[in-house]
């Protein structure tokens, strides 16, 4: 099931992006607050059916091309759907928040991250050196909406 962010759910997010990316690449309290809180910005959950075990989450940015800023999904959620149903359900509503197309970025050694965005049609554009704070570089992908 997907829904929108709520607020009591900040803790359990952060948590999961704690162990979802190591240091460097997962973000602070303060960074992911500052993410979900931006007025250009939305946060879909993913649960399971009732609704109490969050599986996934996903933040992005709406514009004329929006950003993804962060997908995470719980580890022994991996390779079963989620990750794409959640970036299925963020393009969409970007889609119909009037975005022509959706960026976002991964680290260069992330290889599970870069086939997956290629599975839903993602292109390497190009690569931002030292992106990360702790150092790593980071491929920047773009998916235009037909």
């Amino acid at each position: 099931m997907i829904r929108d962010f709520r607020p009591e759910d900040f803790e359990t997010l952060w948590r999961m992006d704690q162990e979802c990316f190591g240091p460097g690449i997962a973000y602070s309290k303060q960074e992911l607050k500052a993410y979900i809180r931006s007025r250009t910005s939305f946060t879909l959950v993913a649960t399971n059916a009732g609704g109490e075990r969050v599986h996934g989450f996903i933040v992005a940015h709406g514009g004329p091309t929006g950003h993804i800023v962060t997908i995470d999904v719980a580890p022994e959620q991996r390779r079963s759907g989620v990750g794409s149903l959640l970036i299925l359900s963020a393009e969409e509503r970007l889609r119909s928040g009037g975005s022509r197309a959706v960026g976002l970025e991964t680290a260069v050694d992330n290889l599970s991250a870069l086939s997956f965005y290629k599975r839903h049609g993602y292109s390497v554009i190009r690569t931002w050196p030292r992106y990360y704070s702790n150092g790593v570089d980071a491929l920047v992908l773009k998916k235009d909406f037909a």
